[in-house]
Formats: C-alpha cells, sequence, structure tokens
C-alpha cells in the first residue's frame, strides 16, 4: 500500500452506480474525530467507554478494526489522509511544518471534489488548525480552527487538575465546564454542517467536519464526566517493566516532555486522566449523534456516503507514555467507519490492515470522481465489497524523520531513528509488552517487514519548517531538537 507507492486502483464503479452526471453521485458526509484511539465500543479498546452513537454508525457501516494513521501526528497525519501522499513520499512529518510549502503540487480532497461538480464545504478541525485548504472550499466555517473569541472555560494552557511540570505541553488538563453542549465549539460545527445538510441542492456535497474532542484539554460539560464515576474507573493495561526491551531512543520517546507517567501517578491524576478522556471520547459521541440525526432528517439521507475518522490514536499510560508522537499499536491504530449509501455490508467488521492514506482514493472510486496521480494508498472498495477477502497490504506509519513502523494483522515491526528495532506479534501480544526484535527464531519475519520500509523517504526540506515560537513546547520536538534537524536539513543530511 505504501512502500510500493502504488497508484490508485479504480474497478467496479459501475457497482455503485455512479454516472457522469454530478447530480447522480453519491453525497459524502466526511467525520474527522481528534486524538481518538480504540476506546469506543465497536473497538473495545476500553471497557468503560459509553459511545451508542460509534456504535450506531458501525451497524450502518463497515468498521475496519486494524486501520492505521500515516503519522502520530495532527498536522502530517491530516496532511496525509487529505492529500493522499504520504510521509515518506512528501517529506510532510511533522506539526512544525507547511504542509503547503511541502507539498505545493497538492490535490486537496475537498479541491478534487469540487472541480468534479460538488459543493464543497467544512467546518472544525480538519486540516492542522490554521493550516487550512483555503482552495478546497466553497464555504468554510473555522468554528475549531481559531479558539472561541470568548471562553467561558479554563483557557488553554491554565491549568486545573494536572499540576504543571517543566516541559509539559499547556492544554495536558481534563476539567468538566459549565457549558451546555450548544455552547462549545464542537457543537458550533455540528450545527453549521447540519444546517448545510438540510438544503435541497441541484448537485451532490461533499461536507467535512471536524470534531475536536477528544485532544487535549479535556474540557467537556459536566454530564460527560458524570458518565464515569471515579472510583470505578479502570486504568489501561500496563506492565510494571514495560521500558527493560526497548533502547535508549524507545525509551526516550516515551519518556519525552518531562516524564509525563511520572508526573501523573504522582499526582495522583492517573484515574482522573482516564475519566476526562473518556469523558471527552462520550462528548464526541453525542456530536457524532447530532450529525446522524441531521443526516437521517435531511433529504440526503438515502444517497450520501458516511466516512468517520481520526487522525491517530492516544496513549494514557501504556509503555508509561501518554498522548501521541509514538509509533506503538495504540498510537497508530485509529478508528475508520465507511458508510457505503447502498448499505453495502452494513454492520460488518473488517480486521484487513488499512490505512488513512486509503481513504482519498476509496472516495475517489465510490463517487466516481476523475482519477489523480500520486496518491500513495488503495481503494478500499473491495474491501467494503467483501471484508474478509484476501489483502496483503501492510501499512507504513512514519514519526518524524527515518522512524518508521510497519503495520500487518500479525505483526508490528518498528524501527528507530538510531537503528533500534521492535518486533511484536500483535495478534498474540496486543499490548506489545514483548519486544521480540533480535531474536534468531524472528530474523526472516524481522527481515521481510523491515523491507516494507522505504530505502530512501522523502527529506525534510528546511523551507517547509515553521519558525519556532517560545510557546512550543512539545514532546515531539524539543527546541534542541529542531535546532539540530533544522541544521542537519540545511546541510542536506536530515
Amino acid at each position: 500500500m505504501i512502500t510500493k507507492l502504488l497508484p490508485v486502483a479504480f474497478a467496479s464503479l459501475a457497482l455503485f452506480g455512479v454516472t457522469g452526471h454530478a447530480e447522480d453521485k453519491p453525497n459524502v458526509l466526511f467525520i474527522s474525530v481528534d486524538d481518538l484511539n480504540d476506546w469506543i465500543e465497536p473497538l473495545g479498546g476500553h471497557p468503560q467507554a459509553i459511545t451508542p452513537n460509534f456504535t450506531r454508525l458501525a451497524k450502518q457501516s463497515v468498521n475496519f478494526t486494524r486501520n492505521y494513521c500515516p503519522s502520530p501526528g495532527c498536522n502530517p497525519s491530516r496532511t496525509a489522509t487529505m492529500t493522499g501522499r504520504h510521509p515518506a513520499t512528501s517529506g510532510m512529518y511533522s506539526n512544525y511544518q507547511h504542509w503547503t510549502k511541502a507539498i505545493p503540487d497538492a490535490v486537496t480532497m475537498g479541491s478534487h471534489f469540487r472541480a468534479n461538480g460538488y459543493y464543497s464545504a467544512g467546518a472544525g478541525k480538519i486540516f492542522h488548525y490554521s493550516q487550512v485548504d483555503t482552495k478546497g472550499w466553497e464555504a468554510y466555517f473555522p468554528a475549531i480552527e481559531e479558539p472561541m473569541p470568548e471562553y467561558h472555560y479554563p483557557k488553554p494552557g491554565e491549568t486545573v487538575n494536572m499540576p504543571a511540570f517543566e516541559g509539559m505541553y499547556g492544554d495536558f488538563d481534563w476539567a468538566p465546564i459549565s457549558l451546555q453542549d450548544d455552547e462549545t465549539g464542537d457543537a458550533r460545527s455540528v450545527a453549521w454542517i447540519s444546517e448545510q445538510m438540510q438544503q435541497e441542492r441541484d448537485r451532490p456535497f461533499f461536507l467535512a467536519c471536524g470534531i475536536y474532542r477528544p485532544h487535549l484539554p479535556w474540557y467537556v460539560p459536566q454530564e460527560y464526566f458524570d458518565l464515569y464515576p471515579l472510583e470505578d474507573i479502570q486504568l489501561p493495561k500496563v506492565l510494571e517493566d514495560d521500558q527493560a526491551d526497548l533502547s535508549e531512543r524507545g525509551i526516550d520517546i516515551a519518556n519525552r516532555g518531562g516524564g509525563y507517567h511520572k508526573h501523573v501517578t504522582e499526582a495522583g491524576q492517573w484515574k482522573k486522566a482516564v475519566q476526562g478522556y473518556l469523558a471527552s471520547i462520550s462528548y464526541a459521541d453525542a456530536m457524532l449523534g447530532r450529525l446522524l440525526d441531521s443526516l437521517e432528517a435531511s433529504p440526503h439521507a438515502d444517497n450520501t456516503i458516511i466516512v468517520l475518522w481520526s487522525d491517530h490514536g492516544w496513549q494514557l499510560g501504556e509503555k508509561m507514555h501518554w498522548r501521541k508522537f509514538a509509533l506503538w499499536d495504540n498510537v497508530a491504530r485509529c478508528p475508520l467507519m465507511i458508510k457505503d449509501a447502498r448499505g453495502t455490508n452494513a454492520g460488518e467488521e473488517s480486521a484487513r490492515v488499512t490505512s488513512l492514506i486509503d481513504i482519498y482514493p476509496t472516495l475517489i472510486e465510490m463517487c466516481g470522481l476523475s482519477p489523480l496521480e500520486k496518491l500513495d494508498g488503495r481503494s478500499l472498495v473491495p474491501l467494503i465489497e467483501d471484508p474478509d477477502r484476501e489483502w496483503d497490504h501492510p501499512s507504513l506509519t512514519a514519526y518524524d524523520f527515518s522512524e518508521f513502523a510497519v503495520n500487518t494483522e500479525e505483526w508490528r515491526y518498528l524501527r528507530l531513528i538510531d537503528g533500534s528495532e521492535e518486533l511484536y506479534h500483535i495478534k498474540k501480544d496486543p499490548e506489545e509488552w514483548h519486544n521480540l526484535a533480535g531474536k534468531e527464531e524472528y530474523a526472516a519475519i524481522q527481515q521481510e517487514l523491515a523491507a516494507h520500509i522505504p530505502e530512501e523517504p522523502a527529506p525534510l526540506r528546511p523551507e517547509t519548517l515553521i519558525e519556532l515560537q517560545p510557546h512550543h513546547v512539545s514532546p515531539y520536538l524539543s527546541r534542541e531538537d529542531y535546532e539540530q534537524r533544522k541544521k542537519a536539513a540545511e546541510a542536506g543530511n536530515p
């Protein structure tokens, strides 16, 4: 899917009843949920998650249970998803890059739908914050791309529950807020998209709605915290000495930004943090429910494809690591559901390995759009038609420059920038507690998986980097790392 960088395959368009007339094509409701791991009912990642609307959509969709992100950072993952260009081919690796400078010739998903006769519009976080696709939308409502002008809850960077520590991301916090759902930013995005769906149109629509939660800070109305009594909270499964078989680089990734796990546990905040994340997921679920209700009440209910995805997963103490910005399964794996307007295989699961990079070519085929070159993914239409069909296509996840994970149904292989490796039998060891890399009996498997990593990934180009400001503090890229990477890139050896 990625290492060979195959062109998009276009087959069986006739099965979708697509004609050359734009008004006959299906609509698309394209829903992004930020920082969502598998802690939803249809994926079973946390036994206490209350997500009836994710379950509702899963019953209408093909649920891709082994889906992976192109990168464990918002900007590179969203850019790859929306342009169809993997970081390894585009050089777009980091939150601290301008995607428009990294891929100036990209045809974004919104632009391509618009060029094919669609009304294209979006609200909320689709691209990374201010790096919006200014050419792809006929209408755009930046409800989340810019902060709400008046805060009725703690401002980002003002912690409430989590005691600050050196190097901490300013929004690493959680607290109930005294707002009703309608007063929140996500509800504003959902309301605007819902309004667009109610309108009769002479052409199909591509409507993208970015739901921001469960991105930090986990500030959501009290009712969602009340769903999860603190005394009943179940913590993630962890192995006490889980870092023992990691390299120095692996340990560094887990502990970056000041050792989040140490500070969370010493402050007695682990259960409260899990509660905050679960509460934010249930809030996002409520926002999803509003979108589904609006579509079902609209004149377009029977002719609309729904795609739901998250840009990457999240860890809450697994491997003694918090947040994203790592290659382990809890971070690299993320939700993907696709509802065919015809109801094909509604409620089915596919355990075949897929990637967010596959969404773009899938929608091109489902909607009968004109083909595009330079797309790195492959259409998932064959899996929508037969979720259990043979599908031997590993996916690739890139963490910054020159760190990769190869994802298959049975194995995960990680190679870090210092050359160290990790190998996990993910079917037998879903928590990735036992690193098998370097063991003689697994050498052939390790070699086979390593062959899927590009020998010459696209370079990190210095002109694409954003100049760091004093408030840029992140476990993903420290200021020292940034300066070192910038100098190396300028020297032609990133």
